[in-house]
């Protein structure tokens, strides 16, 4: 169930200032009335009057209020959950994390740019599937492949420098956990998207790309950074403290490598983009991807949900109208009742 506009639901809280403004009237109805008369006297006045049916119909307001407001929210239940086909492309993208990516050298640093390429890939994607990757000195899953691209868009916030203890680059573990997040029942077309500055890898990464290649992925890798560099920012509360330093105690330039990431993209049958202008990225990778052709995969979701705001509008007129048509006098029981218990009293 989900709840389409959950500001309404602040107007709840005209339910407790309903009942204190009523609490409020009693108390003063009850005080008008003592210096009227005394108890006693009242009852022989209106013997009919109900004590209990005044409340009983603030009560009716009360739901009855609560009922329209869950009808401005507009709750929505999902019918089922169905599979559909659909035709894409399954897409993994894979993040450098490590602390190279701190560097400033490409506003507003490398990661937080990686971060926006992979928004702004997403965002032009129509029914491909996406599963996202973060790598440092070893690669951890963050997102298995999916449509959902409002989880995918989440997860990609998420990323940050500090999820992964290990440092260093370690692109060809990201290859290999990437081969792992596609279906093998599927036979989809696969993408595989690298974001990273290309410094401090290890192990033999071409032969990592090449197997990726014959398991039918294809990577293409983006370098983010510039062949210039930047040193690394110390910060506290987003202030920048220092800069790291090597053990001669001189600042670190951290430097954008292109060159290992070409010999990746051309080993696993992509291709080599330049990260710099975003929505030149875009515009390659949409391009890239246009000419991948499309397969059928299965997907789950939740179909036709349906709202069921006209539920607790019916509900709140129901209630609406009871609280007009009830009288406030006592009804025949009640009335014979106190007859009965007066009787008996008068006998005794």
């Amino acid at each position: 169930m989900i709840l389409e506009e959950k500001i309404y639901l602040w107007l709840l809280l005209l339910i407790p200032a309903v009942l204190l403004l009523y609490l409020v009237f009693r108390i003063w109805q009850k005080r008008a009335r003592s210096k009227f008369a005394k108890p006693e006297l009242l009852g022989y006045l209106s013997p009919n009057r109900s004590s209990f049916k005044p409340f009983l119909k603030v009560l009716f307001i009360v739901f009855a209020l609560a009922g329209l407001v869950l009808a401005l929210v507009n709750p929505k239940i999902g019918s089922q959950l169905e599979t559909v086909k659909r035709e894409g492309v399954d897409i993994v993208f894979a993040v450098d994390v490590s602390k190279s990516m701190e560097a400033e050298d490409i506003a507003p640093n490398r990661l937080e740019k990686s971060k926006q390429l992979v928004r702004q890939i997403i965002g032009n994607l129509g029914s491909d599937r996406v599963g996202i990757i973060a790598y440092a000195g070893s690669a951890f899953p963050q997102l298995p492949i999916t449509t959902d691209y409002g989880s995918a868009e989440m997860f990609l916030e998420s990323l940050n420098t500090d999820m992964i203890s290990s440092q260093g680059t370690a692109i060809g573990d990201a290859i290999d956990l990437a081969t792992g997040f596609f279906d093998d029942n599927q036979q989809t077309n696969r993408v595989m998207f690298i974001l990273s500055d290309g410094e401090d890898h290890g192990g033999n990464i071409e032969d990592m790309a090449r197997q990726a290649a014959e398991a039918g992925i294809r990577i293409y890798t983006i370098g983010v950074g510039t062949t210039k560099g930047g040193p690394i920012p110390i910060k506290r509360n987003g202030v920048v403290q220092n800069y790291k330093k090597d053990n001669q105690g001189e600042t670190v330039i951290t430097k954008l490598d292109p060159a290992i990431l070409q010999e990746i993209a051309e080993e696993a049958n992509g291709e080599y983009i330049d990260g710099s202008v975003t929505a030149e990225v875009t515009e390659k990778v949409q391009e890239e991807l246009l000419t991948i052709e499309k397969t059928e995969f299965e997907a789950k979701q939740f179909a036709d949900y349906k709202s069921q705001f006209q539920w607790f509008v019916g509900l709140a007129i129901l209630l609406l109208l009871l609280d007009i048509f009830m009288l406030e006098r006592k009804t025949g029981w009640i009335r014979r009742l106190n007859l009965f218990n007066e009787k008996r009293k008068t006998e005794e």
